[in-house]
């Protein structure tokens, strides 16, 4: 689907009206989400915990420059005349909706992420293993990762409502 429009910025390349960085968060949700699955099967069930460790580190990096690259070209270039579909437009309210609700998973996981990540970098030993941190690690770990779901299902949510 080609838009007509000129909108600022660099045009994506899924099809939609989205920009080229909305389109590479969207993509690299998918990624993540299917890593940190693969990741917490390999601690769970295989007990390969330097292998999550080197996954979750990985993880945090890409999400940490994906997530500035794409808050810089929003503030640059903006989103909302290419949801509207016009220069100058305004979002519906239901995109609004979308994009509160996405919001409020995607700050708390910007918050939690990177405590619980700290937080076992200083408890868990350099080489992983079983430890005294692991029950409180399960707990803010598996909520981590729960949020992080809930922020890449609403954000595929807000994209789908503004952008097509």
């Amino acid at each position: 689907m080609q838009h007509p429009m000129d909108f600022p910025g660099y045009d994506g390349f899924l099809g939609s009206r989205a920009s080229f960085m909305l389109d590479v968060v969207v993509v690299a949700m998918l990624f993540v989400v299917a890593a940190l699955c693969w990741s917490i099967y390999e601690v769970r069930y295989r007990k390969r915990y330097t292998l999550h460790k080197r996954i979750q580190l990985t993880l945090a990096a890409i999400l940490l420059i994906t997530v500035t690259a794409f808050e810089i070209d929003i503030r640059l270039y903006g989103w909302e005349d290419r949801s509207a579909g016009s220069i100058g437009g305004s979002a519906t309210p239901t995109v609004w909706k979308a994009l509160y609700a996405h919001l409020i998973f995607a700050i708390s996981s910007a918050c939690l992420w990177p405590v619980v990540t700290y937080r076992a970098l200083r408890r868990f030993p350099d080489k992983p293993a079983p430890s005294t941190h692991s029950r409180s690690h399960v707990f803010w770990a598996r909520l981590a990762a729960i949020d992080m779901l809930l922020t890449a299902v609403t954000g595929w949510v807000f994209y789908l409502l503004a952008f097509l």
